[in-house]
């Protein structure tokens, strides 16, 4: 068996490598080229963390002794990652490109690259699990619950799923940095990365100006009421839930509550305001294939590192769910994910309306 092995260059990737390696796979590693310095706001003479990546994961591969490949995809990122993470901080939305990402990128474009080559497999570094029941495959959340990555992966499909490997999920990440360092990788050591690739300085709205050309436009901030507190620096600047860098002094502390592209105002209120019991989803992923056709009960969770809380689930057709949460659940966000979740396993996940 034939396995192309996605290498970000971080320790992660890299274990996975060799875990793939030691169970007797043919290995091809590779790595997705995704984006220019100019997308990021770098410019051409600097040598990007990308760059650096690169010749981490080329030099784990040569360490294993498996052909190494660079892929660029960087059009196609641009377009279903890059221009779809603008748009929605347009709209007042947030998304969350690293979903889009796994979805368009990982397992769209790498399985097209792994065809071509002949691998039967694609491997990450991902910490969840893919089962078999016998009937069809599972999605299941990682054996290491601070570190599982499932929330992200929902998009995955059953033709996917039954391609795919994971070999992490099983180790928690102190037992693949003393994998990492058994072998002899230089970067068994090297930091998680902490922000979305293409905005290594956690700065959104400049990676959003950098791309339109155009500055963000002033507003209101707002009450409920419609009174005006103050001026805010444009929408993309803020996210549902946010306190802090409203750049107001106030008597007491408001949060954004809603944000309304239509009159480019931002609405602020108290905590208790951001509190909210339902949740409309659309362009839901069942995992097993098929939506359920009676509401039932299950765990959901609206943010990656929230814990699931219990819920009603009412399917509204294949690809539209309304979620009941039993408690109001804090900064419900368009444009993030909702995941349902039946104990260790995803029943799967699509974006707040």
């Amino acid at each position: 068996m034939k396995a192309l092995i996605a290498m970000s260059g971080g320790v992660d990737s890299s274990v996975a490598a060799r875990l793939t390696l030691d169970r007797g796979y043919e290995c091809v590693g590779c790595t997705m080229k995704l984006y220019h310095n100019e997308d990021a706001g770098i410019s051409r003479e600097h040598t990007c963390c990308s760059l650096d990546d690169v010749e981490d994961a080329r030099r784990v591969a040569l360490m294993l002794g498996i052909p190494y490949y660079v892929f660029n995809f960087s059009s196609d990122f641009q377009e279903k990652v890059i221009q779809k993470f603008i748009g929605c901080y347009q709209k007042g939305v947030t998304p969350n490109p690293c979903i889009d990402c796994n979805r368009y990128m990982k397992f769209g474009k790498l399985f097209e690259r792994a065809d071509i080559l002949g691998c039967d497999y694609i491997v990450t570094g991902h910490y969840a699990r893919i089962e078999f029941d016998g009937h069809r495959y599972l999605l299941k959340k990682a054996a290491d619950a601070s570190k599982d990555q499932s929330y992200v992966l929902y998009a995955m499909t059953q033709k996917e799923l039954s391609r795919t490997l994971f070999p992490l999920g099983d180790l928690s990440k102190s037992k693949v940095r003393q994998r990492a360092e058994e072998n002899g990788f230089l970067n068994a050591d090297k930091p998680d990365s902490q922000d979305i690739c293409f905005v290594p300085n956690g700065d959104y709205a400049s990676v959003i100006e950098l791309h339109t050309g155009q500055k963000s436009l002033p507003g209101h901030f707002v009450d409920r009421d419609g009174n005006v507190l103050g001026t805010h620096r444009g929408i993309i600047h803020y996210t549902i839930g946010q306190r802090k860098g409203l750049g107001l002094s106030l008597p007491r502390p408001l949060y954004v509550c809603k944000i309304c592209p239509q009159d480019n105002t931002v609405v602020l209120g108290e905590a208790e305001e951001l509190f909210c019991a339902e949740a409309d989803v659309s362009d839901f992923n069942w995992i097993c294939g098929t939506a359920p056709q009676k509401p039932f009960r299950c765990h959901a969770k609206v943010r990656y590192r929230q814990p699931e809380q219990p819920a009603t689930v009412i399917p509204a057709g294949d690809h539209n769910v309304h979620i009941i949460f039993d408690k109001p659940q804090r900064a419900i966000t368009p444009g993030q994910a909702a995941v349902l979740y039946d104990g260790d396993v995803v029943l799967g996940g699509g974006t707040i309306m």
